[in-house]
């Protein structure tokens, strides 16, 4: 696995941090305030989560006035496509040859 792929598992293995990156890939920008608001955990500890992300490119900042918005990149998840893609086709072809295995045993 590559190490990009190892680093966005790492990342969104804290089901915070997935429901943050989740809720800006449906809802588009919100700032850190909104975002605190739903979030279940301290402002520090959103900001912290959104330090995670960003640094992992899963999401990308802009100041607004006195406010930071933020938005998913949910093309940085490329790498985990790709990685499951391989194993999707891994498991596609074990289910057809046992597929092929048990008509063989069946007459």
């Amino acid at each position: 696995m590559s190490s990009a792929a190892d680093n966005l598992f790492r990342v969104l293995a804290d089901p915070t941090r997935r429901a943050i990156f989740e809720r800006l890939t449906r809802e588009g920008d919100q700032t850190v305030h909104a975002l605190t608001e739903r979030a279940g955990v301290s402002q520090p500890m959103v900001s912290k989560h959104l330090s995670a992300l960003k640094r992992a490119r899963l999401v990308r900042n802009r100041r607004k006035g006195r406010e930071t918005h933020y938005h998913a990149r949910p093309e940085a998840l490329a790498p985990l496509v790709d990685w499951m893609s391989h194993y999707g086709r891994f498991w596609h072809d074990r289910f057809d040859r046992l597929e092929d295995l048990l008509k063989r045993m069946d007459p």
